[in-house]
């Protein structure tokens, strides 16, 4: 055998063992069931099999180089597929010009998932990632982010990843100036999950924004991104008194889902309330009323991220600031003027 086929000679897990000093057995473990094994020492094995490019079932040279044409996309268990759908339609098409295919997996359905994902990372399958969680997969004992692959966050900033995000802070702010340049002061928000990062700067950017407006009242309900949470939150709208009379929702999902529970309880959106979205689902174009909302590039999202991917892997390219693209305003019928001073709210309660 020539020298030039010794070097591409594949690696075994014998390879990695005597690099590492332990044995095939610890090997094994260490990469099937990190928690079972000391962390120095199966950092130890991890090294060894970085700097030898084993695989647990490495066969095919493409995979020994790191050159599988796959890319692995991670959601959440609970996402909104109304939203995402555009997202990853974005992606696949990209990536698909460019001769790439994408597995697609959520990590928080359990601890073999995660494990299961962490493996995919760390054993050459992939060539990168692309993250739509917020949330780097991590087992407590090894990170995605320190798998030596390039990754992606789209929609949401991970710390450690190039990100494509929108200028969602901005957009709250003009929807906010809308709603209060009709005359509404008296504002209910429905959030998103506690420590969401859209969440978190949409909130922010919403009680920025209503404090310069003199005499702005702002209260809050819970909320998931979810409709039947927007019903839940229209329960606790109802119970108010008196009741804000505008609504912003976290995601057009909850406003959807809060127009329809209002609308059962006798009250007419926008004459009794006005309610407003944010994502631009096309739902939003299709409830009664017309829901005003914040109109993502959802599709432009998807492809840019998978842009910057490949741009990673071609080059090693890598933004020092993240992506921002535009979002729109789309005022809809779901919003107007408020009632007038002293009229009578309706009395109804919630169902």
């Amino acid at each position: 055998m020539s020298t030039s086929l010794r070097s591409e000679r594949v690696s075994r897990i014998k390879d990695v063992a005597l690099r590492a000093g332990v044995s095939t057995a610890t090997v094994s473990r260490a990469l099937a069931e990190p928690g079972s094994v000391r962390p120095a020492l199966r950092e130890r094995v991890l090294e060894a099999v970085r700097a030898l490019g084993y695989t647990p079932n490495a066969a095919a040279r493409s995979l020994r180089a790191g050159h599988t044409r796959t890319i692995l996309v991670l959601t959440r268990a609970r996402w909104s597929a109304p939203f995402f759908s555009a997202v990853l339609n974005g992606i696949d098409a990209t990536l698909a010009e460019a001769g790439y295919s994408m597995i697609l997996g959520n990590f928080d359905t359990g601890d073999r998932r995660r494990t299961a994902i962490l493996d995919m990372m760390f054993s050459g399958h992939i060539d990168g990632a692309i993250v739509l969680s917020g949330i780097a997969v991590s087992d407590g004992t090894r990170s995605m982010l320190e798998a030596g692959l390039p990754i992606v966050s789209i929609c949401a900033a991970v710390e450690g990843t190039q990100a494509v995000v929108t200028d969602e802070a901005e957009c709250i702010a003009r929807l906010a100036a809308h709603l209060a340049g009709t005359g509404h002061r008296d504002f209910l928000y429905v959030t998103g999950p506690a420590a969401n990062y859209n969440e978190t700067i949409r909130r922010a950017a919403l009680e920025a924004s209503l404090g310069s407006w003199e005499g702005s009242r702002l209260r809050l309900a819970a909320g998931d991104f979810t409709m039947p949470s927007g019903a839940e939150a229209a329960s606790a709208f109802l119970a108010m008194r008196p009741r804000p009379t505008a609504v912003v929702c976290c995601s057009d999902e909850m406003a959807i889902g809060f127009i329809k529970a209002v609308q059962a309880a006798g009250l007419d959106v926008p004459r009794d309330v006005s309610v407003a979205g944010f994502d631009g689902i096309e739902f939003a174009d299709f409830c009664s009323p017309t829901l005003t909302t914040i109109r993502q590039p959802r599709f432009e999202l998807g492809a840019a991220g998978a842009k910057q991917l490949l741009a990673a892997l071609r080059d090693g390219s890598a933004p020092a600031e993240p992506v921002v693209l535009q979002s729109e305003l789309r005022v809809g019928a779901s919003t107007a003027a408020p009632p007038l001073p002293g009229s009578r709210q309706p009395s109804v309660s919630a169902r």
